[in-house]
């Protein structure tokens, strides 16, 4: 696993063996960074469910202005840390400690964020529960786009009762991406 473009292109990042990360391939992460590419330069990005810090990191490295990097496994928020040390890509970004939906609440009444990615673990429901939030928060800017990295079976058919527009659906062989925005 690398960083694949930008200041920091082509270091290596580590990632844990054994655990439940699943870093997003090479490949998926070029494809993921091409439909989004011309958001990034200067914004600010929120990476949920951050496993290694590979997406944030790859923001930073691509000119993200900040990341904030959101994870509860304990070895991963460590992990995370040296990635970010590694990069040099510490001063543009924080790494916050915990349950991604005990996070956002902390997050209210700051600035918003043009990018949301969330890639959490599949099967779980969580990222109909992070939807649900970031539905009526005011972390995401105006015309700002949420991604989530799912499985491919997963069920979003109630993204418009929650008042999402489908803007990109693409499978891959074992993920998915699903780039979406607030209507109105």
């Amino acid at each position: 696993m690398r960083v694949i473009a930008g200041t920091a292109r082509s270091m290596p990042l580590r990632t844990l063996k054994g655990m439940d990360i699943r870093p997003t391939t090479d490949k998926t992460k070029e494809t993921l960074f091409n439909v989004i590419q011309f958001r990034i330069p200067g914004c600010r990005f929120l990476d949920l469910y951050s496993g290694t810090g590979a997406i944030g990191i790859e923001a930073l490295s691509r000119g993200a202005s900040e990341a904030y990097l959101v994870e509860k496994d304990r070895r991963a928020q460590a992990l995370i840390a040296d990635n970010l040390a590694y990069t040099k890509m510490d001063s543009r970004a924080k790494l916050m400690k915990g349950d991604v939906l005990q996070i956002l609440p902390r997050l209210e009444g700051g600035k918003p964020f043009d990018v949301i990615f969330m890639d959490p673990p599949f099967d779980r429901g969580l990222e109909k529960d992070t939807l649900v939030y970031l539905a009526k928060s005011s972390l995401p800017a105006e015309g700002s786009v949420i991604i989530a990295e799912t499985s491919p079976e997963t069920d979003f058919s109630y993204l418009d009762e929650l008042g999402y527009r489908v803007l990109k659906h693409k499978v891959y062989r074992g993920s998915s991406h699903i780039f979406l925005e607030r209507k109105g």
